[in-house]
């Protein structure tokens, strides 16, 4: 294989540094790696506001594209795919970082501030809307009654407890696992769209 230099590669169209890369060219990774590294670092920043989470993630999208190399000739563009795979490892992280208790909370806070206070979330709050509603549905029948009671009719802990002849403190264990259910739910299966709007604005 005849390997074109780096310092060459702006006078070929990609198609030709595709083919060079497919066949294991080092040099025509190498270029891709110094062209974009800068811009997918700051972009993936712009999620994680972390720039050592931000250099961890550019180096898997490089990673993942050195491996399927062999199958980079049938990328049509390789910048808007470069930065599909970056938005892709950037949004696998948040959903990943959800899991842990602190920042599930921090996410679901931004998350329904969003939706509740931007006149701009547009179809996304009728998404927030619609997960609550799923999420609901998912609990026990039990639990469901009571957490609606309690948002929907503003039915006091004591008025829910004299109604299902239960005490106080089951009605306030219901609600509290019910928003903990409803919170994680959404974090967790929030819209891509919705979770990018959460990372530009929030971390």
């Amino acid at each position: 294989m005849n390997v074109i230099d780096v310092d060459a590669y702006p006078k070929y169209d990609e198609s030709l540094l595709l083919q060079e890369l497919s066949a294991g060219s080092q040099e025509a990774m190498k270029y891709l790696f110094n062209k974009h590294y800068d811009q997918l670092l700051k972009y993936i920043a712009v999620f994680t506001k972390s720039d050592q989470v931000a250099e961890e993630l550019v180096t898997d999208v490089f990673m993942k594209i050195w491996l399927g190399r062999d199958m980079a000739i049938h990328i049509e563009n390789m910048d808007a795919f470069l930065f599909r795979v970056a938005k892709n490892k950037a949004i696998d992280f948040l959903r990943s970082a959800a899991r842990n208790p602190g920042l599930e909370q921090l996410l679901y806070d931004r998350i329904d501030m969003i939706a509740t206070e931007r006149s701009d979330a547009g179809l996304l709050v009728q998404e927030y809307e619609e997960k609550i509603r799923e999420a609901v549905d998912l609990l026990s029948p039990q639990r469901k009654k009571v957490y609606l009671l309690s948002r929907e009719e503003e039915l006091t802990h004591d008025e829910i407890a004299e109604r299902f002849g239960i005490s106080r403190h089951t009605v306030n264990n219901h609600i509290v696992m019910a928003r903990q259910f409803i919170r994680r739910y959404l974090v967790r299966n929030m819209d891509i769209a919705f979770l990018a709007l959460l990372a530009i604005n929030y971390f």
